[in-house]
């Protein structure tokens, strides 16, 4: 292996690192519900078919890059996505095992597919085209959201206010997705005022609003 391939492997591994950490939040939550002895099963096995797509993702990234409001519709996803794992944060006995597991797969997923696409453009960017590094960098992020997940889920036991933080998380990214959409850029661009109100307006709604309906449904419960 030369310098470059090195500098090139080396570059993705950051890569991962750096944009890794949202996904280890989903991997996190999707699992929140599982028995622990699923929680490793469902990471594992969620992470590797995510892992799997993403290539398939890689691959045609340039052309997925041409269709307009792509980045906006992925951030409206993820939103809805972080919603909804906020409002299923609970614990609940009467979950089946199996149901569940499969239900925290395919969020995962789900998920990786939609907030992947940054991740996918910046590793297929540092790879200039070698497919083996693709999947290096790919293969790579498996133990950096694998162990991170398992780190969040720790928490999540100790301190369960912490799924808020999570979400917020998850609607942060959203926003950001949303206001670098190409299509909606004219909007964002030339207004920062509005561009700071929008993100913190999207952050917030997402934590009232699934506290709120959480809470109305403990109630009703």
């Amino acid at each position: 292996m030369d310098l470059e391939f090195i500098l090139s492997v080396l570059t993705i591994i950051g890569v991962d690192i750096v944009l890794g950490g949202d996904n280890a939040i989903v991997v996190a939550l999707a699992c929140r519900n599982l028995p622990k002895e699923l929680r490793n099963k469902a990471m594992v096995l969620g992470i590797l078919l995510a892992i799997i797509i993403r290539m398939g993702l890689t691959v045609v990234a340039v052309h997925l890059l041409s269709i307009p409001f792509l980045l906006a519709i992925g951030g409206g996803l993820l939103t809805f996505i972080a919603f909804q794992l906020l409002l299923n944060s609970h614990d609940d006995p009467k979950i089946k095992g199996s149901t569940s597991l499969l239900a925290a797969i395919k969020i995962i997923i789900f998920a990786d597919c939609i907030m992947g696409f940054d991740n996918v453009i910046a590793v297929a960017g540092a790879a200039h085209g070698n497919t083996l590094l693709v999947i290096i960098g790919l293969l790579v992020s498996v133990p950096i959201i694998l162990w991170g997940s398992k780190l969040i889920l720790k928490a999540f036991d100790v301190y369960p206010q912490i799924i808020y933080v999570g979400a917020g998380i998850l609607a942060f990214t959203a926003s950001k997705m949303i206001i670098h959409e190409p299509m909606l850029a004219p909007l964002f661009i030339h207004a920062p005022t509005f561009k700071l109100v929008f993100q913190i307006s999207l952050i917030i709604g997402v934590l009232i609003g699934g506290w709120i309906i959480k809470s109305r449904q403990e109630i009703s419960v």
